[in-house]
């Protein structure tokens, strides 16, 4: 006996027992690296190495729902309770890119890139050239707030290339983000940053077969628990739960509904657009997402612009104020221009002035508000010339790439890129460009003015307090200042440039300026000729606007094009664990279909899902502690008679005295099961064992693929459950009760179980060890 147990024991062979601070409540081993991410019962994401070393840990702040990997392994998707999906590098757990499709908690995520690669009409390999980068240098920056050390405003270092190499990393292959939530619904994003999709699977109706009548099903109250997309986009496969409801139309006037229990169902859609299309996709995402985050530069670039110069000027109005309380204070009835201007001309000097000028203000006080206005002008400057300018100058360039690809409609119609649309973003796009010139060119008068005012202001208090003339002082212009005090003493032409207000407050424009500029439309090359009356602001508000339509178009008509393929009721839920239902075990995988029928021409589409899941007790009459498995439930007809595999389900019944705590498709059509002893008295104590069962090796039984009320497929099974037994699966003892999650990597071939009493177990589950050398 003891022999035999060394050989079953060979497969898994424990790596090392290591205890855990806080109990782990979701794993996800990395596909490329032997990395493993954890996310803790308080929320923070742990990521350690194969050999337990961690490399960091982070805290959203946030509840965490779910986590997943980039197909490649260098980002982690984080969803979260608030609806939010936040990507972080691999690298140092830093936040690259947070995107709000949800509006509740993100429940689970698949991420799934194409696996193949782009070939044109002669077979050769094609890739999609960004021509950005050669006409343009690097895309700024977000720019950091002066005073704030690194990390302080959530901006990535301008010393890290994290995001850029994400993005390029990401072009290299078309993928696909998923998210599903707790109320249905379904986002898609291209390259986990660009969404393209969303759709509500309660919309989505199943004709369902009656005889007298007409009928349809349709999912509510549903809440997503799984999403998986095939490794070739075409399909998505749903595990949700929810009330099952059937709409029959007995006659033209008169339809009925019935409700049917909560269960739960899978469902699969049709999502054969993004491999259809994943050629225009990817060009259009790619634009789409650079355009959006050079977005988010231009917002950032006028938020810390607009503090830093309300900053500066506050330092001027605290100064410069109090001397309209002297011109009162001294019965005077004057403003602090006409005081000025006064002084400027000759006159005698007030005492009013003289006070303000030699008491309050001083030379110290000139230099320093000086120094404010005038050093808050040059970093204005060094914004707009190292990030705001050049960001608008490449997304014109981009705007003009999806002008071009909008043209091209027999491709890029179909996709929702809208000529139209596309054509008033890229005139929008257009138009920030003039307003930033003509910013700089207001900026620069404007400082030029206040320096000149300053120093003209050191040269009176010199005077006024009989101090021999200074040769280091600067000259200043008699006409300037008299400019000056006329128009920017008491307005400010920056700040009305660089504040966004919800008003409709436009900046007055001579008539005459206004018919030159219509006379020039009439030349072509823009139709906006009011946008003389709009600040810097105001415009981005109008780009931001045009951006959004243009690309919500895409959006709408991606989500429009997938398609609901089949629903599949499970088991019901009895009530007892109806609201347990988000922790039933559950997993969804694709392998290749090995049936011999499919042709060659059809391989890259030869692929066969498998669903298992645990079925509650109490769900069938008669069936107990069992395991459901389903393969071929994307196939359809059509598929079928061409040869892939048909609908197919077995049930496993589960080895005496234990309970599966939680399960998960491995590869080559296995599935690892994690059972613990239910002879144990308490959670925390008794024994559990990890069983690798070959899927292929079970008698499954083709299933009918009618929908119905209460109609549930399984139970047709109820008289050929298979009774796994213990002696004739690789089984390996664990000496703890164990939790969920069982976290299984198929490329390293190993699983890490979680011990009751906060332990971290690692097992090699391959029986040749080179292929795990790597990792140890």
């Amino acid at each position: 006996m003891e022999t035999d147990e060394a050989q079953r024991v060979l497969p898994f062979q424990l790596q090392f027992d290591k205890p855990v601070a806080s109990q782990i409540k979701i794993a996800e081993w990395n596909p490329e690296k032997d990395l493993l991410a954890m996310v803790t019962e308080d929320s923070k994401i742990l990521l350690h190495r194969f050999n337990w070393q961690r490399l960091w840990t982070v805290s959203p702040g946030k509840s965490i729902t779910s986590l997943c990997w980039r197909p490649d392994g260098k980002a982690i998707a984080v969803g979260l309770e608030d609806g939010t999906v936040s990507l972080h590098d691999v690298e140092n757990g830093k936040l690259l890119r947070s995107l709000k499709s949800h509006g509740v908690a993100v429940v689970s995520l698949n991420w799934e890139e194409d696996g193949q690669m782009n070939k044109d009409e002669q077979g050769s390999i094609s890739t999609y050239e960004d021509r950005t980068p050669h006409y343009f240098p690097p895309p700024p920056r977000v720019p950091r707030m002066p005073g704030l050390v690194s990390g302080d405003t959530g901006f990535i270092d301008d010393s890290e290339d994290s995001f850029r190499e994400l993005s390029n990393s990401s072009q290299q292959r078309f993928n696909i983000l998923c998210s599903g939530d707790k109320d249905g619904f379904i986002c898609f994003s291209i390259f986990g940053i660009f969404s393209i999709g969303k759709i509500n699977i309660h919309n989505f109706f199943v004709p369902t077969l009656l005889m007298d009548t007409k009928a349809e099903c349709r999912l509510q109250n549903a809440s997503v628990h799984k999403v998986a997309l095939s490794k070739d986009l075409c399909h998505l496969i749903v595990i949700c739960s929810g009330e099952l409801s059937e709409d029959r139309k007995e006659s033209e006037n008169r339809s009925m509904t019935q409700h049917g229990v909560r269960g739960l169902h899978c469902t699969v859609l049709d999502t054969s657009i993004f491999w259809k299309r994943k050629n225009e996709l990817h060009q259009v995402a790619q634009q789409a997402s650079n355009i959006e985050e050079l977005v988010e530069v231009i917002r950032a670039s006028l938020s810390v612009m607009h503090k830093q110069w309300s900053d500066a000027m506050h330092t001027f109005h605290e100064k410069f104020d109090s001397l309209s309380n002297l011109i009162i204070d001294n019965g005077l009835d004057s403003c602090p221009q006409e005081e000025f201007l006064s002084l400027l001309g000759g006159a005698r000097t007030s005492p009013a002035v003289h006070q303000f000028l030699v008491n309050s203000l001083g030379e110290v006080g000139v230099k320093r508000v000086s120094k404010a206005v005038c050093g808050a002008g040059k970093e204005l400057q060094l914004i707009v010339l190292n990030h705001l300018q050049p960001a608008a100058e490449i997304i014109a360039f981009r705007m003009g790439e999806l002008r071009g690809l909008s043209r091209w409609r027999a491709r890029y119609q179909g996709i929702g890129l809208d000529e139209a649309l596309i054509n008033n973003a890229t005139e929008k796009a257009g138009m920030i460009l003039i307003q930033v010139e003509r910013f700089i060119r207001v900026l620069s008068t404007v400082v030029q003015q206040f320096s000149n005012f300053f120093n003209w202001l050191l040269k009176c208090i010199k005077l006024l307090m009989s101090e021999p003339s200074d040769h280091h002082l600067l000259p200043y212009n008699s006409e300037l200042v008299v400019i000056f005090l006329k128009f920017l003493y008491d307005q400010d032409p920056v700040k009305q440039l660089l504040e966004a207000s919800e008003a409709d407050d436009h900046i007055e424009v001579g008539l005459e300026t206004m018919q030159r500029v219509k006379e020039l439309v009439q030349f072509g090359g823009f139709s906006d000729f009011e946008y003389l009356q709009r600040t810097l602001a105001k415009e981005f508000q109008q780009v931001e606007s045009s951006f959004k339509e243009a690309f919500r178009m895409p959006f709408t008509t991606i989500s429009r094009k997938i398609l609901c393929g089949d629903l599949l009721p499970l088991c019901p839920l009895p009530p007892s664990s109806a609201s347990l239902s988000s922790t039933i075990p559950m997993s969804v995988s694709y392998y290749k279909d090995a049936s011999q029928s499919v042709s060659s021409h059809q391989s890259q589409h030869m692929l066969l899902d498998y669903i298992s899941f645990q079925i509650p007790d109490g769900s069938f009459s008669g069936v107990s502690n069992c395991i459901g498995i389903v393969r071929g439930f994307m196939h359809d007809s059509i598929s079928v008679k061409r040869g892939y595999t048909s609908l197919e389900a077995v049930l496993l019944c589960v080895p005496g005295g234990y309970c599966c705590a939680d399960l998960s498709l491995y590869k080559e059509s296995q599935i690892v099961l994690l059972l613990n002893e239910t002879t144990a008295t308490s959670e925390s104590s008794g024994n559990a064992s990890m069983m690798i069962v070959q899927v292929n090796d079970l008698p499954f039984v083709s299933i009918s693929r009618s929908t119905g009320l209460n109609y549930w497929k399984l139970h047709q099974l109820e008289d050929s459950v298979f009774h796994l037994q213990m002696e004739n699966e690789k089984v390996r003892s664990i000496p703890h009760s164990v939790i969920a999650p069982l976290a299984v990597s198929s490329s390293r071939g190993v699983a890490c179980v979680f011990a009751a009493r906060k332990r971290a177990l690692v097992y090699i589950l391959e029986e040749d060890e080179d292929e795990v050398s790597d990792a140890e």
